[in-house]
């Protein structure tokens, strides 16, 4: 029979709980490097983008003055200003419609048992790993008015290559195109990964229940699909209203500023026209329109998620 003492729970360790008690500050502490990272490579140089868009600054001068709200007021009143920024939302916006469309028709292809299922993935995702800029070139030498591919093939039914990157009216839309081969891979990733999360019982139901393919899509793999899609919109959103690589590759923002997206913009003001005060100021709409459409999109998104 055993006894009260022998019943009684051991002793907690001193020490030990000290230890513990102690332990949140020195994880806290672990996050110290990467604080100091995120300081010195992004909230200082976003510090001094804000105090530079209110000088006169060359970008390369020892001298500058402060001249207030100056750049703003240029920039509200820049005729190309409107333009450039309806060409930022249609890399932004159009990129993301059409990748996630391509993404999710290639991730329900590929779910499917097909024996090169793992090739195609591969060659469907390798533009991925190429550098944006290498693609907008190669890009650029099928499209260019002479000595093109496909002015090549157009010249064996008419005597006249055709200018697509020098027309403003297509040239913004072949960007796009071309932004969207290139990254459509991240998205068709990201909807496999939610396809393949998704349990089997729910399809087993809504067969139980009559549905048919449309209805399965519908009633089950799309609602479920919701958080895929917030990060697949959220990511092609961001790296859409950004885009630079492409359009330096293909236009560099010509003619004039007709193909120009806001990064490729502040880019030529800076190094051609050294007004590096002006550029900061468009720097931070950029930040601001970015901001703006991406954590709409976020919020408007997270609304409709469902947990599988």
């Amino acid at each position: 029979m055993q006894t009260s003492t022998e019943l009684r729970p051991p002793a907690p360790n001193r020490r030990r709980t000290g230890k513990l008690a102690h332990s949140p500050l020195w994880l806290n502490l672990l996050y110290v490097p990467a604080l100091a990272l995120f300081a010195v490579f992004i909230f200082y140089p976003f510090y001094k983008g804000i105090v530079i868009s209110f000088t006169n600054w060359d970008g390369f001068s020892q001298e500058y003055r402060h001249i207030g709200i100056a750049n703003y007021k240029r920039m509200f009143s820049d005729p190309d200003i409107a333009n450039v920024i309806k060409n930022t939302l249609i890399y932004g916006v159009g990129s993301t419609l059409l990748q996630n469309l391509a993404g999710l028709a290639y991730a329900l292809f590929l779910n499917q048992s097909i024996r090169t299922r793992g090739l195609a993935r591969t060659v469907i995702y390798l533009p991925v790993i190429i550098s944006p800029l290498i693609m907008g070139y190669i890009w650029y030498f099928f499209f260019q008015y002479r000595g093109g591919a496909l002015n090549d093939i157009v010249l064996l039914f008419r005597n006249e290559p055709i200018n697509l990157l020098g027309d403003p009216g297509i040239n913004v839309w072949i960007i796009t195109f071309v932004n969207t081969y290139q990254f459509l891979g991240i998205s068709m990733v990201i909807f496999l990964a939610g396809l393949q999360v998704i349990p089997k019982d729910y399809y087993e139901a809504a067969t139980i229940d009559g549905a048919n393919a449309a209805g399965k899509f519908r009633y089950v793999t799309w609602p479920m699909l919701a958080p895929s899609l917030t990060i697949s919109v959220v990511l092609n959103l961001i790296g859409g209203l950004k885009l630079f690589d492409v359009v330096t590759a293909m236009t560099n923002g010509g003619p004039g500023y007709a193909s120009a997206s806001l990064s490729s913009m502040m880019y030529q003001l800076y190094f051609g026209r050294q007004d590096a005060g002006y550029a900061a100021s468009l720097g931070n709409l950029m930040f601001v329109l970015i901001s703006m459409v991406s954590i709409t999109a976020l919020v408007f998104l997270r609304r409709r998620e469902v947990s599988p």
